[in-house]
């Protein structure tokens, strides 16, 4: 088979995989809508959002809604389009982090960066600003842009080194953040340590429909400098070689990946670890040409982070426990596999 064939396959392979997830995440979805102290059939699930989508129902005050229609329409599903929403900004961040730095640990929670994000955004709850993901981008951009000049050495990262500046920098801000919740009041404390946990958050439609843009936004503008991206993958010399204007292109990932991670933490906190796992999926499915992963690794990422959430929020219902734990319970042993294969790579 020729180059072109092969290409075709593989076109046709992804087509057929992209078509796969959407078909998993819709069922996810449904699933996710049924399941909780509540429990609603999957036909009433689908009736109720056919119904919501031809009368316009998806809005809060309407005193003629039951029981159930309040609890899909209300609480799950704006929960579960926040969850899909977060884990594709969360999987194409790690994605891309990884390819920009050409290092299979790289994450945003990892690299300390989603803890700069947490930080800007502590500082804005305590001050009382209301541009809450404004002041969590900020607080991302910044630790992103310490993180890399620090781990930066003679044009090249090392994967040790990036880790442990993201290492560094992370118990810093945890340190900030800890004297921030300090100063702050009994119930705000309560507030911002549950927050700081990762939850999910259920956000009005307004909200959700500013998020949804920014989020598909930043992944469109991604998809369409993937080529680019792919690039920097092979390394800082080859893309300069091959035309690319390095820093500039560095600093536009920089920006798009810290708007991603800014309103993923904003609204909900820090979930770690779907930034690290979702993207080795996606290559071990797709391969590592992020013209097609980015788009997978955003499919997937929803997929993950709405599971979790689901499982957050019913295995000790009525109560629930944070998603950051059941991301990092799933995360921890694969971060750590993931380290020992990079250890033998590079000794």
């Amino acid at each position: 088979m020729g180059v072109g064939g092969f290409h075709a396959q593989r076109i046709s392979r992804w087509r057929w995989g992209m078509i796969g997830l959407l078909c998993l995440m819709g069922l996810v979805a449904l699933g996710a809508m049924c399941m909780g102290t509540v429990r609603v059939s999957v036909i009433e699930v689908i009736h109720i959002l056919w119904q919501a989508i031809l009368q316009s129902l998806w809005v809060e005050g309407i005193e003629t809604m039951s029981t159930n229609e309040i609890v899909v329409l209300e609480l799950r599903g704006p929960r579960v389009l926040m969850a899909m929403l977060v884990g594709m900004a969360l999987a194409v961040t790690g994605a891309t982090f990884q390819s920009m730095l050409r290092n299979p640990l790289a994450d945003p929670y990892l690299l300390g960066i989603a803890s700069g994000a947490a930080c800007g955004a502590v500082i804005a709850l305590m001050l009382g600003w209301p541009l809450l993901p404004l002041a969590a981008f900020a607080g991302a951009l910044l630790s992103a842009a310490i993180v890399v000049s620090i781990a930066h050495r003679s044009g090249s990262m090392h994967p040790h080194t990036l880790v442990l500046a993201g290492v560094v920098v992370n118990a810093f801000l945890a340190s900030v953040i800890a004297v921030l919740i300090v100063f702050s009041s009994a119930d705000a404390t309560r507030g911002i340590v549950f927050w700081l946990m990762g939850n999910v958050s259920t956000q009005r439609l307004a909200i959700l429909s500013m998020i949804a843009i920014c989020v598909i936004g930043s992944m469109a503008l991604l998809f369409w400098k993937a080529r680019n991206l792919d690039l920097l993958a092979q390394g800082e010399s080859v893309a300069k070689q091959l035309g690319l204007e390095v820093e500039g292109y560095k600093w536009f990932l920089l920006v798009i990946t810290s708007l991603l991670i800014g309103i993923a933490v904003a609204y909900n906190g820090l979930i770690g670890f779907v930034g690290l796992i979702v993207p080795h999926i996606g290559r071990f499915l797709f391969g590592a040409d992020n013209r097609f992963l980015i788009p997978v690794a955003a499919l997937i990422g929803a997929i993950v982070m709405t599971v979790a959430d689901t499982i957050a929020r019913t295995i000790i219902a009525p109560s629930e426990l944070p998603v950051g734990a059941i991301t990092a319970l799933a995360g921890g042993p694969f971060f750590l596999l993931l380290l020992r294969r990079a250890r033998h790579s590079f000794t």
